[in-house]
């Protein structure tokens, strides 16, 4: 299963979902929804910021988590 890893990211920054959209001047409830793992796609202009603003690859902002039924 893919999930964003977004909340740990902007936990361990100490920063919010509003400071993070406003940074990154992204729209808010694109943000809000990746930071909840409410995402259905991921855009690719919000990955690129994200990935920017906190100096990181795609692979931090994203995991991949094998569950029981994977195999």
């Amino acid at each position: 299963m893919i999930r964003s890893n977004l909340k740990q990211l902007a936990n361990d920054k100490g920063v919010s979902i509003r400071q993070i959209s406003d940074e990154i001047e992204h729209g808010f409830e694109t943000v809000r929804k990746m930071y909840n793992d409410d995402m259905k796609q991921y855009p690719k202009e919000l990955l690129n910021k994200l990935c920017i603003y906190f100096n990181c690859n795609v692979g931090d902002l994203i995991k991949f988590e094998s569950g029981d039924n994977d195999k």
